[in-house]
């Protein structure tokens, strides 16, 4: 029995090791080997190359610049919402923060290609009302701060569920306390509200910064096109035209992207060392402001917003699927369901991109599942030094841009794995490798909070009562963290399946994903196509997102992100 279970504890000898292994797997080894391949390139000369090319200086500059200008963008628009939902009579809540947190979850190739549909001479949506501007006008979104404007609309719900997990924790007794002594709502935000938001808003710039550092889909839709390179598109063009040098050359500039997005992670810590910011007393959402006559323009102010992030794009996508070719107006005669039928029943690409994101993502969400359960169940019994470093370098991944991680993984499966002598590089396999080293963390979470509402007691009754491992797993653990396993498996299916850059390196010819098709085919000239294919994703996200939202009032809180 010692053999297999260790002593004091429920869980059995070969369980944590077996964590341990898999996080070597999908955290340490990849990132290891970019740090191996650094070095070498760094010995054999391949950093003054790099450094000499002016196109490093110009990618670094342009990621930077487009990183800082749409985390203004994201905190502006992010601290709005969360403010006015959290914190204020504003009717609505529950479907505002659905819809606001909808752009998170739709790749950013389709926000990128929406938002070109919707603006610039050529748009179908501009022209059917007439309003389009005249021919031979610039794309306006073809620059600096078009990225910027969608990265921060992309990426403004982060900073939103950041402000508002603080704000949900507000102490209710100290406003009221501050509202009894006659301070006015002015008052009390700016010297209770304000001080105690500021981690959320520090942590959600971080968050949003490190985001639209290694975001590609955006600016490979928005910037190639004007001959603006940010360092992940820099990375993509380098292995468009594969030299016996590239990968020395992408591992340091996946460094360097590494680089940028620890030190926008140091300023956050920077900002908070020092600051104490534990609340004393009653906590909770309901430590409200009563906006009064003011309700009258700030709910249509949020819906406006919503509208310009949300229904133009959409309605612009499906105006350009609608139409035969871009920059023909959408009238009864123009329009057409050619490209929806094309899509579905006729582009063999397109099915298999279908097949691919769709298998990809189910065996991510399924073998992450079973791994996650393993994991929060050992990370939850264990209390040490050791598991607190095993969770941190499950988080890695996560934290850093896809970009790299699809370099890492490159680096590790470029040659055959030894003794079995098979190569996975150009299959699908190594992109589903790269999806649970990403997405482990995100599944981790909510079966993680699910656990810590378990009572032990059950457990260990069960336990003493001579049931082994498995069958407490079965019996009793497995049925109470259900729903919140239910909801890991719909979010990873969701992330997964509108995955595009970690795939954009990983792909090759049969295992393109959805994310990789449409930029393909808009990058061809198939706006119609690509439109369509966007549009059915989008719906995809929103049946998915509806589903977890069922789902909600059976889950651990904070397992939904737009839920209080």
């Amino acid at each position: 029995m010692q053999g297999y279970v260790r002593a004091g504890s429920s869980q059995p000898a070969w369980l944590f090791p077996f964590i341990i292994l898999v996080v070597l797997i999908l955290s340490v080894l990849p990132l290891a080997r970019l740090a191996v391949a650094g070095i070498a390139a760094f010995a054999n000369g391949g950093v003054s190359a790099v450094l000499a090319d002016p196109a490093l200086w110009s990618a670094t500059y342009y990621t930077i610049v487009t990183a800082i200008l749409g985390t203004v963008i994201s905190l502006v628009i992010g601290c709005v919402f969360a403010f006015l939902l959290t914190l204020t009579d504003i009717r609505g809540k529950g479907l505002l923060s659905f819809l606001f947190v909808l752009p998170m979850m739709i790749p950013p190739q389709v926000t990128a290609l929406a938002w070109v549909q919707m603006s610039g001479p050529s748009s179908p949506l501009l022209k059917a009302l007439h309003i389009a501007p005249p021919l031979g006008s610039p794309q306006p979104l073809y620059s600096v701060g078009g990225i910027a404007l969608l990265y921060g609309v992309q990426h403004a719900p982060l900073v939103y569920l950041a402000l508002r997990a603080g704000l949900m924790a507000l102490p209710r007794d100290g406003v009221e306390a501050a509202r009894l002594s006659g301070a006015s709502s002015f008052r009390v935000v700016r010297d209770i509200v304000l001080p105690l938001a500021l981690p959320g808003v520090v942590a959600g710039a971080a968050i949003s910064f490190v985001s639209c550092t290694g975001n590609f889909g955006i600016p490979a839709i928005l910037g190639i096109p004007a001959s603006i390179y940010t360092l992940p598109t820099l990375i993509f063009s380098k292995f468009s035209a594969f030299t016996s040098r590239t990968l020395g050359e992408v591992a340091l500039l996946s460094a360097i992207i590494a680089i940028i997005s620890v030190a926008g992670l140091a300023i956050q810590d920077r900002a908070l060392r020092g600051r104490d910011y534990r609340v004393l007393g009653l906590s909770g959402a309901t430590a409200t402001f009563d906006l009064g006559d003011w309700k009258y323009l700030f709910a249509p102010l949020l819906w406006v917003i919503l509208f310009f992030m949300l229904a133009a794009p959409f309605f612009a996508l499906l105006a350009g699927a609608l139409v035969p070719a871009y920059g023909v107006p959408l009238t009864f005669k123009t329009m057409s369901f050619n490209a929806f039928h094309e899509i579905v029943f006729r582009q063999a690409v397109t099915r298999s991109a279908f097949v691919n994101s769709l298998s990809l993502a189910a065996g991510t969400a399924t073998c992450l599942l079973l791994v996650t359960v393993l994991s929060a169940y050992a990370l939850t019994r264990r209390r040490d030094v050791i598991s607190r470093a095993v969770s941190s370098l499950i988080e890695i991944p996560y934290s850093l841009p896809g970009i790299v991680i699809a370099v890492c993984f490159i680096l590790v499966f470029a040659a055959p794995l030894p003794v079995l002598n098979v190569t996975l590089y150009g299959t699908i396999w190594i992109i589903l490798i790269a999806y649970l080293s990403s997405f482990f963390a995100v599944s981790l979470k909510p079966v993680v909070s699910a656990f810590h509402q378990l009572d032990p007691a059950l457990e260990e009754a069960a336990r003493l009562s001579g049931a082994g491992f498995f069958r407490r797993l079965r019996d009793i653990i497995v049925p109470l963290i259900a729903p919140a396993a239910g909801a890991s498996v719909v979010l990873i299916f969701l992330i997964a399946c509108n995955e595009l850059t970690i795939s954009a390196l990983l792909w090759s010819a049969g295992t393109q994903t959805l994310g990789v098709a449409i930029y393909n085919l808009d990058d061809s000239g198939s706006s119609d196509l690509a439109s369509a294919l966007s549009v059915l994703i989008v719906l995809m996200v929103i049946v998915m997102m509806l589903l977890l939202e069922v789902l909600a009032k059976r889950l651990p809180k904070g397992v939904v992100p737009w839920r209080s």
